[in-house]
């Protein structure tokens, strides 16, 4: 799928060593141990000349979760799971953790903005870990936050994802369900109460089990909001005031996850309501999550991440919300297998409905080659159903050349994707300040 930002930029600067192509030469003489991705068709020894090359030499292969299984295990491990969200919930615990000096190991899934890295061995006694219901390896079908030894657990969502390994929910929620096995009596599991099928999910917990959400009907929720460019609210616990936090997140979701990680923090007891603020204050959130990538220019552009319904979902709710009176275009890659899928027709009749305009590109060509993904043409024949203003571009210039023609001082643009964006994350802000400085 190839190299690109955030991750191309965060190799070159670390000066890690990479091969833009597969090869059995790649791998050194004295190697101990070869990493291997996730359960990807690409990784597969009759595809892949590099896993073909290191079976043949007989060494030892592991996937991702394996290793930090084996990094983990004398640490008291938080797991941060859910179909959306766990990236920003991880990061933003980490964050708070560290600022208060405590010293805590991560391991995020992206890449966070502020850090000197997304994973880190630290010698804290926390290692909050990012967990995934995918599984493990080509060889391995355990979900990978079953290796992760959680003693604790923050537990966003259950909504049904992945459909190309998990096709129907109740196969989708079995991997959670035995997470909550996992969690020992004096663990604490904090759960979502906004999450759709969380209440499924954690009937059978053994542990503490804490509510969080938007509404009063959780134990841990918001009040007095006040949005802006910094947004303000008093966190609750029950009827009492705890604190109230400031931050320059956008969203109803960002506020829901701050407070479900201020939940976790205050119930563990692990800092207290002015160290937890000042994290919250300066947590400035995810590269490619919503962040903003013009600094000089009366059209803003954001990029956010849509992998799946719900995530493109709140990006867009998130602009509406904190941007009411503005025209809102949307640059979207329909980049995962969901996207492409005759399943995700039903996505299509309102995703877009906070959005103005659409600037559609292309799905991997090696998706739509599947005969139950859809092709380019089907794709935009299905947005077209619902917003009349969608427009194809085949590549980067012509995306830039139908952005330059729709866009008006003081709109928004949002990029959406959980791919490479065809290199427009860093042309966009470039044209954005050229035109509308």
């Amino acid at each position: 799928s190839g190299f690109y930002d955030p991750v191309y930029s965060i190799l070159k600067k670390n000066k890690i060593k990479f091969k833009e192509k597969y090869s059995a030469k790649n791998i050194p003489k004295n190697v101990g141990l070869v990493v291997v991705g996730g359960k990807f068709s690409n990784f597969l020894p009759e595809k892949n000349e590099e896993v073909r090359g290191a079976l043949k030499r007989g060494l030892k292969l592991k996937s991702v979760p394996e290793v930090l299984s084996e990094l983990t295990k004398a640490y008291e491990n938080t797991v941060v799971a859910g179909s959306f969200g766990k990236s920003t919930v991880t990061a933003l615990l980490a964050w708070c953790l560290e600022k208060a000096k405590k010293n805590p190991s991560y391991f995020i899934g992206a890449i966070p903005i502020g850090f000197k890295a997304h994973a880190y061995l630290g010698k804290g006694k926390n290692f909050i870990l990012e967990g995934d219901e995918y599984p493990s390896s080509n060889w391995d079908s355990t979900p990978k936050f079953l290796h992760l030894h959680p003693k604790n657990l923050i537990l966003i969502s259950g909504e049904h994802d992945h459909v190309n390994v998990f096709p129907k929910e109740s196969d989708y929620l079995k991997p959670y369900q035995k997470l909550i096995y996992l969690l020992p009596r004096q663990g604490l599991l904090v759960a979502s109460n906004e999450g759709k099928n969380v209440k499924k999910i954690i009937g059978q917990a053994k542990s503490k089990v804490v509510t969080y959400g938007f509404t009063n009907k959780s134990t841990w929720h918001p009040e007095n909001i006040k949005y802006g460019v910094i947004t303000s609210f008093d966190l609750f616990k029950g009827r009492k005031k705890i604190c109230r936090l400031e931050t320059n997140l956008l969203g109803d979701h960002n506020i829901e996850n701050i407070v479900g990680v201020s939940a976790f923090i205050l119930e563990k007891k692990f800092l207290a309501t002015k160290e937890l603020q000042n994290g919250v204050r300066t947590f400035e959130g995810l590269s490619g999550r919503l962040d903003l990538k013009t600094k000089n220019s009366s059209v803003s552009v954001y990029e956010g991440f849509g992998s799946s319904y719900t995530k493109a979902k709140s990006v867009f709710n998130a602009l509406k919300l904190h941007f009411p009176n503005k025209k809102l275009i949307a640059i979207f890659e329909p980049h995962s297998s969901s996207w492409s899928s005759t399943l995700a027709k039903k996505w299509y009749k309102d995703i877009f409905h906070d959005v103005d305009k659409v600037i559609l590109l292309p799905p991997p060509p090696f998706r739509t080659k599947a005969p139950s993904q859809m092709s380019f043409d089907q794709i935009i024949k299905e947005i077209r159903k619902s917003k009349k203003q969608a427009h194809k571009a085949e590549n980067e210039k012509e995306a830039l050349q139908l952005l330059k023609n729709m866009t008006k001082k003081d709109d928004i643009v949002v990029l959406v994707s959980s791919g490479s964006l065809l290199g427009l994350s860093a042309s966009v802000p470039k044209l954005m300040e050229k035109m509308f400085p």
